[in-house]
């Protein structure tokens, strides 16, 4: 009867691991129609936006589910149950181990390959419309480099181990010998450790700029609130009358046959562009006016602050915990080439105190977890949203409702993929006892070392992957000091700006008038 409970449990898991996925895939489908360009809107760029992105969201989903196998093996007084005997255990954990590997794996895969493939085929198709065939070589030509550095990471962490024997006595040859077996033992998991850790690192930069902006500008935003669409379109006709009665007073100068000089013809060029710009704005502003969203946007007004308040006590929730889990770090650690690791809690922190208490009712405790993660995705989304694509002080590309050019759509889905390999270790951050046993509790009753508890205790693969390199961890020890200091500036700048325009990043001076035969489909 335990044997067929348990079955039971898990196959009503695996049915809503399936509408979960279900849910992925149409959010992800929503998502790119939203942002993407019609008129520039490829298939193929289209299929791996959504793929990338549904990976990007599963990849996240990995930690609570890894979370919740190792305390579901065992019971609320610390023994284990019936069927979790230390095969079935061993099986548990490996088949979470090879999903993240498989995960990863794909991710790699999306990062070195197949999105720099579509990216250069789609660049070099918009210089030239010719033979697809050289198309299809430039592409690879370009996305060799990425597979070079990919190859480059995996011969790196595949044959440099971290622990070699020193043996004086020993010949070259046994040296090469020693780091074939390495690479022999591991499976090459290793190599791939390191690949991923390096990508991490990237992720972490990511994370830093975006989602740390995020945090603080998508709440904020939720609470201000947009400007009347009404008003904007009244200053908007002021600012035409004015342009068109400057342009009427230069071109006056030439009624009586003389020509314009070169400084008022380009007065008039720059006039001009600036009229076709209100214009533009007018049409848009109309149809947000007349449009059923906006009235419905303005009736949820009221939940719209509800949430922006939520958002904002999480965002402090979370950088209130990473600031006192550095500074335990800081202070307990055994230091810098030891990547800065602890084991245990010596200053608790606002969610260390929260995830025990909700423990004790299933599954309150999966339930912020999970949430934690899918608010760290969605405030990376809405960071690079606002923020556009950069490349250092460069500015690539915008992302915008309806005008997304496919490459931009394909950097957003690369930047998330590598912002959610950076997550983990985020909420390893915040709650470090959570994320490596979860809700587990072991038969003793006095104080004994911690080798014991782990000879009790199952760890989660989460945490042996994410300590497998020493200097890694020290890495995003500092970045997580960077994060806090990027999400309180944010926050400072962000309260200091004023509401944000009703149709802001949709029209720009660099736009066509042909953008304008989209609005139909976001303004009914």
């Amino acid at each position: 009867a335990k044997m067929a409970a348990a079955a039971s449990e898990l196959l009503t898991g695996w049915c809503l691991f399936g509408l979960a996925l279900l849910a992925i895939l149409i959010f992800c489908w929503v998502y790119v129609r939203k942002y993407q360009s019609r008129r520039e809107s490829e298939v193929i760029s289209t299929i791996t936006a959504i793929f990338a992105l549904a990976v990007a969201l599963i990849s996240s989903a990995l930690l609570p589910v890894d979370i919740f196998l190792v305390s579901y093996m065992k019971n609320p007084n610390g023994t284990f149950k019936d069927w979790a005997d230390a095969n079935v255990s061993r099986q548990i954990e490996d088949t979470v181990l090879y999903g993240y590997y498989t995960l990863y794996s794909i991710i790699l895969f999306c990062v070195f390959l197949w999105i720099p493939f579509v990216y250069f085929y789609y660049e070099e198709k918009e210089e030239d419309d010719g033979n697809t065939c050289l198309h299809v070589k430039s592409a690879l030509k370009y996305t060799l480099g990425f597979m070079t550095v990919c190859a480059v990471l995996l011969l790196i962490g595949a044959f440099v181990p971290l622990d070699i024997p020193n043996k004086k006595n020993s010949t070259e040859w046994e040296k090469v010998k020693l780091l074939f077996e390495e690479f022999g033992s591991s499976h090459g998991l290793t190599a791939l450790s390191f690949s991923i850790s390096s990508l991490t690192v990237i992720g972490m930069l990511a994370a830093i700029t975006y989602t740390a902006y995020g945090m603080s500008a998508l709440p904020l935003n939720l609470i201000k609130g947009t400007t009347s669409a009404a008003y904007e379109r009244l200053e908007n006709t002021e600012d035409i009358e004015e342009v068109e009665q400057h342009l009427l007073r230069i071109k006056s100068k030439c009624r009586d046959g003389r020509p314009l000089s070169s400084r008022d013809r380009r007065s008039v060029q720059q006039l001009e562009e600036r009229l076709r710009t209100l214009r533009r704005r007018e049409r848009h502003l109309e149809s947000i006016e007349k449009s059923w969203w906006t009235k419905f946007c303005e009736a949820i007004r009221p939940l719209k602050i509800v949430w922006g308040v939520f958002f904002i006590i999480v965002a402090l929730l979370f950088t209130v915990s990473l600031f006192l889990s550095n500074l335990d770090k800081a202070l307990h650690s055994a230091g810098f080439d030891s990547g800065f690791i602890i084991l245990g809690t010596n200053l608790t922190n606002p969610l260390n105190m929260l995830l025990p208490v909700l423990q004790t009712v299933f599954p309150l405790d999966y339930i912020l977890i999970t949430t934690i993660v899918m608010y760290f995705i969605f405030t990376s989304m809405a960071g690079i949203r606002n923020m556009g694509v950069w490349f250092f002080w460069i500015r690539l590309y915008k992302i915008r409702r309806g005008k997304t050019r496919p490459q931009a759509l394909l950097f957003l889905c690369m930047i998330l993929l590598l912002i959610v390999l950076h997550t983990s270790y985020m909420i390893y951050s915040l709650a470090p006892q959570y994320v490596m046993y979860g809700s587990q509790k072991y038969l003793v009753q006095v104080r004994l070392p911690f080798a014991f508890l782990l000879d009790q205790c199952i760890v989660t693969r989460t945490y042996l992957f994410l300590h497998k390199f020493w200097f890694f961890s020290a890495a995003y020890y500092f970045g997580n000091w960077a994060f806090i200091a990027v999400f309180l500036i944010g926050l400072i700048v962000s309260c200091c700006k004023g509401k944000k325009s009703v149709i802001e990043g949709e029209v720009d001076e660099d736009d066509s008038d042909m953008s304008d035969d989209e609005l139909s489909v976001y303004y009914p």
